[in-house]
């Protein structure tokens, strides 16, 4: 006889919801009191897709969410623990539950499928074949850092990267997340990327993925003010309006005369005052979107 595989453990998670102010305090709390895992998670569907700098991307309303082993804890002496950590002898209100035993990375196998963006561009999870052997295909996989082609800003550039000619260009993936327009754009044929992130973990994941693409060699990954603006053909910028009307100057310094820069990460509302905005340097095209999400495709003037 062989003995029988362990159960899994019994995980029971606590799940509190809270304005931004109160995020940090509660997220070490739960970690204090013996919290296997924490998370956080948007609990208004109010998207954070790229900070501004040196912002924290937190939402307006939070879902802090902290995970136990429901086999040892003890929940009046985590209650205990808490209060001792945010120093309040009342608990804000929170939800405990059970956590469904599932496997996890199976789910997550089931869940993503191979991605079609134009014609010949595809992305597609490492675990599948490739569907079209003779299309371009980013192997990426979800990860830490946002951009797996899934949401419809990056589609948005995936797909007007499709139907580009970017052979040889220089390009610049600002707010790279992942890496996944980097990564494209040299799978394209683009000569060189710099991908710059101010999150430590993007530029850890674009590292990663490039490699996995067969790309590292071709690409530059660096926080913003580390390297001195250099003139490239393209500019992409799948980040907030917010970032977009603060970082005018700094982007337009990155593309030459004649290049371009496409920015994505902006609801239609701010379409109007982004463009505006950049019009002083750059002449746009028509205008792409999907679902309430547009891409400004603006060609930089000759300098005067």
């Amino acid at each position: 006889m062989t003995d029988a595989e362990p159960a899994s453990p019994p995980w029971i998670q606590l799940a509190f919801e809270t304005g931004t102010h109160s995020v940090q305090a509660l997220e070490d709390a739960l970690q204090a009191s013996g919290a296997v895992a924490v998370t956080l998670e948007d609990a208004a569907d109010d998207p954070v897709l790229e900070p501004g700098p040196g912002e924290t991307p937190l939402w307006k309303q939070t879902r802090v969410t902290g995970l136990y082993d429901g086999r040892t804890m003890d929940l009046p002496a985590v209650e205990q623990a808490m209060q001792r950590a945010l120093a309040t002898p009342h608990l804000p209100p929170y939800r405990a539950s059970p956590l469904e035993q599932r496997d996890w990375v199976r789910a997550w196998m089931d869940h993503y499928h191979p991605m079609r963006f134009g014609e010949g561009l595809w992305v597609c999870p490492s675990h599948l074949t490739p569907p079209d052997p003779s299309a371009t295909t980013i192997m990426m996989d979800p990860g830490l850092a946002f951009g797996t082609g899934t949401h419809a800003t990056t589609a948005l550039c995936l797909e007007w990267l499709s139907a580009q000619r970017v052979t040889g260009w220089s390009v610049v993936d600002y707010g790279c997340g992942s890496g996944i327009l980097a990564i494209a754009a040299l799978l394209l044929g683009a000569r060189h990327a710099l991908a710059l992130d101010i999150d430590p973990q993007a530029l850890m994941s674009t590292r990663t993925n490039a490699e996995r693409n067969g790309v590292l060699q071709r690409v530059q990954v660096s926080f913003p003010d580390d390297i001195e603006p250099q003139p490239s053909d393209l500019v992409m910028a799948n980040i907030l309006a917010g970032p977009l009307l603060a970082l005018r100057d700094r982007l337009s310094a990155r593309v030459r005369p004649g290049g371009k820069l496409i920015m994505s990460g902006l609801l239609s509302r701010h379409a109007n005052e982004i463009e505006q905005t950049y019009r002083n340097a750059f002449d746009f095209g028509p205008r792409l979107q999907r679902d309430d999400w547009i891409l400004l495709d603006g060609t930089r003037r000759a300098l005067v």
